[in-house]
């Protein structure tokens, strides 16, 4: 039971969350194109990274979305960002525009979940097979006749 529910999670993950992060990052691919400084440090992969940079004269710091790499930069470290013109609050690495780690993600817990959901069904039979093969103390198959000393 607990395989399904591991699998059917990381179906969910897959679907729900890591595909549309990666097709959101490659929305980005017409975006404006510019030089960025790292804002905020933090797991960029799960949304928590912030870059500066300037767009239409003004000073913006946007967000990078979900599924964005680049957490191992340290504040102040230099990249290049896309942006949508008509909205520079969210901004994309431009080595994450064909999906990034989102991708990556996709693939890793889409392929995990029918690994689990066989697992879910191929544990169960093994223990019932090895149940029936195993023999209980004390317990005779018909066939043997009753047990003891006389019969051993």
């Amino acid at each position: 039971m607990l395989m399904l529910g591991i699998a059917l999670l990381s179906g969910a993950f897959s679907v729900l969350v890591m595909l549309p992060a990666a097709q959101h990052l490659r929305s980005f691919q017409d975006g404006e194109q510019t030089s960025a400084t790292l804002h905020t440090e933090g797991s960029c992969m799960i949304g928590q990274c912030k870059v500066e940079f300037r767009a239409g004269g003004r000073t913006v710091v946007a967000d990078l979305p979900v599924g964005s790499g680049g957490g191992k930069s340290s504040v102040g470290a230099r990249m290049t960002v896309r942006y949508h013109v008509n909205d520079p609050r969210v901004a994309v690495r431009d080595g994450d525009v064909g999906g990034g780690g989102a991708a990556v993600l996709a693939v890793i817990s889409g392929g995990t979940a029918p690994l689990f959901l066989v697992m879910s069904v191929v544990a169960p039979v093994y223990a019932l097979r090895q149940r029936r093969a195993d023999p209980v103390a004390g317990v005779t198959s018909p066939e043997s006749g009753p047990a003891g000393p006389a019969n051993p």
